[in-house]
């Protein structure tokens, strides 16, 4: 694109390659389907739509919203910590429910996390999850900041 009138043009070297670090939880779907819990590029950490299931694929806490969503946040947090971020880090969450009656069971495990984080957060309902007794998944974008 060419400079405006009065102004310079500068062109920014992009890096080639920068570091990119990834970490499983051994999950069965992490294999099947190909994808990692978490990916750090930079400073920037994604965590995939994360569910309450066990290293051995077992739901945790089937049919309770509440425990479902703590155990998955603390999957999360784990996933955080093995990249070098934390919970603090957050500012980006999207909770997937199946029904949005267990909003505040939800919202209780959210809030218990990140009330003093509050990070930009939306909670949709969708039809279904992989597993019939998942009844939430939770997806969360960290910035990490030098410390």
């Amino acid at each position: 694109m060419a400079p405006r009138h009065g102004e310079q043009h500068q062109q920014r070297e992009q890096p080639h390659h920068q570091h990119r670090r990834h970490v499983s939880t051994g999950t069965p779907y992490e294999a099947t389907v190909g994808y990692s819990r978490a990916v750090r590029v930079g400073n920037i950490v994604h965590v995939a739509g994360t569910t309450a299931i066990d290293e051995q694929g077992a739901v945790v806490g089937a049919g309770d919203a509440y425990r479902q969503a703590a155990y998955a946040l603390t999957k999360i947090e784990a996933a955080l910590a093995a990249l070098g971020a934390t919970i603090g880090d957050v500012v980006r969450t999207r909770m997937f429910v199946t029904d949005i009656a267990n909003w505040e069971g939800i919202a209780r495990a959210h809030g218990e996390r990140f009330a003093d984080v509050r990070p930009a957060a939306t909670m949709v309902e969708v039809t279904r999850l992989i597993d019939p007794a998942m009844l939430v998944e939770i997806e969360v974008e960290a910035i990490v900041e030098d410390r």
